[in-house]
């Protein structure tokens, strides 16, 4: 593994992106193992600041399904793109620096959906009678 790439700017970027997504239900704002800032749904990859140096700094890593990754980068390479480090995985890399509010918006809540269905099949895998997903906002839980 790489050194992350987590500058002071990429931290202060990633806060902007943590107040959009924690405007969806169920999102988490948390730390990886190593400390590093990410985003998550009921314990699931959300959306986090990129961590390798083959990634550009104020990058944002979001799930993404690999033929919507295509389509994106195509349509903007200026703002997508992504890494050998990245590419096995079904994510995109975003530049935060590049993309609006409305459309960074857009891509967290695509990634917000893909992350809820990945939830519910491993719920429906585990066989253990969990209840169902809590979508609610946290607000609304208070």
């Amino acid at each position: 593994m790489r050194p992350p790439t987590l500058t002071p700017r990429n931290l202060r970027a990633f806060k902007a992106v943590t107040a959009i997504a924690l405007t969806l239900p169920g999102v988490e704002a948390t730390t990886r193992y190593d400390g590093s800032p990410v985003l998550r749904v009921h314990g699931v990859f959300l959306a986090a600041p990129a961590r390798y140096q083959s990634a550009e700094p104020n990058t944002l890593v979001v799930r993404c399904e690999f033929n919507d990754r295509e389509l994106l980068i195509a349509d903007a390479p200026d703002i997508y793109y992504v890494t050998d480090d990245y590419e096995r995985y079904p994510v995109v890399l975003a530049r935060l620096g590049s993309i609006g509010r409305e459309a960074l918006r857009d891509l967290l809540s695509v990634s917000w959906r893909l992350t809820v269905a990945k939830t519910r099949q491993g719920r429906e895998r585990d066989g253990r009678g969990r209840r169902p997903l809590d979508l609610a906002p946290s607000s609304a839980r208070r």
